[in-house]
């Protein structure tokens, strides 16, 4: 996806729209995830995520953006076991018992996106892909922890990486966090992989995603003809989630984080 290179500092108003965007998108994770069970389609998970957006009055971003093969032709990602992200929602693909699966979701408030994804389990998950999504959601919180002021982009990636791999998995290099406001994907880039010390500094209304993908193998990617679907090279489970925040004077600000779900 096409990055922007000019960071844009947005205003207290911009922040506000965002911080709407953020808790749409929050929600909608909240609406789907009792729908993720056994024997549901991923386009079942699409159709209901497409209806509940434009209730709201939202657009779904993902829906017709243009990628290098075709535009993606649904309303969210849902990304099954192996793929590492940008799955795309099938009336062929059917949830089974031990699946996990990430729902990507972005929708357009006022203009604004919210964009957010977690990794939910399909039924009883196995000890393998328990461990891997409960160390992929920690990284993300690890990497979200390294924003502060006087820091700089590289403190995230290095805190995610620190970690994931101490716990034996590996750190997705592909795929990045991005900058996200009225525009989907632009500056800064964010990886999830890195030096400390390294990369743009923070500045006071930076608005970006830190979004991991933590493979139980190798890093390393592959992606299918269709443009979109990537698949780890060794078939093995990865897993991802998402947050946008803001920088503030202080720290940070998660702009996807649903009030039943603030950390203690």
């Amino acid at each position: 996806m096409e990055q922007q290179d000019v960071i844009t500092l947005l205003s207290r108003r911009e922040l506000e729209k965002m911080r709407k965007a953020g808790q749409v998108a929050a929600e909608l994770l909240d609406y789907l995830e009792p729908m993720v069970k056994p024997g549901v389609t991923t386009l079942a998970l699409n159709d209901a995520a497409e209806a509940w957006t434009q209730k709201r009055g939202a657009i779904s971003a993902p829906l017709g953006y243009e990628g290098p093969v075709m535009d993606f032709p649904r309303s969210i990602c849902t990304s099954v076991n192996e793929v590492v992200c940008h799955g795309i929602p099938s009336a062929d693909q059917v949830l089974r018992h031990g699946d996990i699966i990430n729902i990507d979701v972005t929708p357009i408030v006022d203009g604004y996106h919210g964009d957010t994804s977690r990794t939910f389990f399909v039924g009883e998950p196995s000890p393998l892909a328990r461990k891997l999504v409960e160390v992929t959601q920690e990284a993300m919180w690890r990497g979200i922890r390294a924003v502060k002021p006087g820091g700089r982009v590289g403190d995230i990636g290095a805190a995610i990486q620190a970690y994931a791999e101490a716990e034996g998995f590996s750190v997705v290099r592909d795929f990045v966090g991005h900058g996200v406001h009225r525009i989907f994907h632009t500056a800064p880039q964010i990886p999830h992989y890195g030096t400390a010390g390294k990369g743009k500094k923070f500045r006071k209304g930076m608005v970006f995603t830190i979004e991991p993908m933590i493979n139980v193998g190798t890093y390393e990617v592959e992606v299918l003809a269709d443009g979109w679907t990537a698949l780890t090279a060794d078939r093995k489970l990865s897993a991802q989630f998402e947050h946008t925040i803001a920088v503030t004077a202080d720290g940070v600000e998660v702009l996807t984080l649903a009030p039943a779900k603030v950390p203690a």
